[in-house]
């Protein structure tokens, strides 16, 4: 048996295949398998300041959902609450920040994007790939906030 690796970089997520190759010399056929490698994002999104406290925590909670239906594993969530805005975004100063930071197939993203341009509450997002550093960084930073946490109780 013959195994050969290919690796093909695409829009953006890193796919592999594996090739089995078998010896038969009636058919000679090829079996394929393929396998995507799930890659760490970190999504910060603004949301409109009229919102209440609960439309804030519901809006939140269904993008949450969206990203366990995509069998995401988020790794972290922050709410930062209302902060000032370093400008106005569509006439407003203040808006509620969160973040969430997961591991999921590149191919959701656009699909994630797409609702959060699609939403009236979503002034502004920013979704990033996380490299091997920013990964480790992000688990040392998400350390340090438990840490601060427990200390503030």
């Amino acid at each position: 048996m013959k195994l050969q690796w290919f690796f093909v970089l695409q829009k953006n997520y890193f796919h592999f295949e594996l090739f089995r190759i078998f010896a038969d010399p009636i058919l000679g056929r090829i079996t394929k398998n393929t396998y995507t490698m799930r890659n760490h994002y970190e999504t910060v999104f603004i949301l409109t300041p009229v919102l209440s406290a609960d439309q804030a925590k519901e809006t939140v909670a269904n993008y949450k959902k969206m990203l366990k239906e995509a069998g995401a594993k988020i790794h972290n969530e922050e709410h930062w609450g209302m902060k000032k805005l370093a400008y106005p975004i569509q006439k407003k100063s203040t808006g509620f920040y969160q973040l969430f930071q997961y591991e999921v197939e590149g191919e959701f993203i656009a699909k994630m994007e797409l609702a959060y341009k699609r939403d009236e509450k979503i002034m502004r997002f920013l979704t990033v790939k996380l490299d091997k550093h920013a990964v480790e960084y992000a688990k040392v930073r998400i350390e340090k906030v438990k840490s601060f946490a427990k200390a503030a109780k």
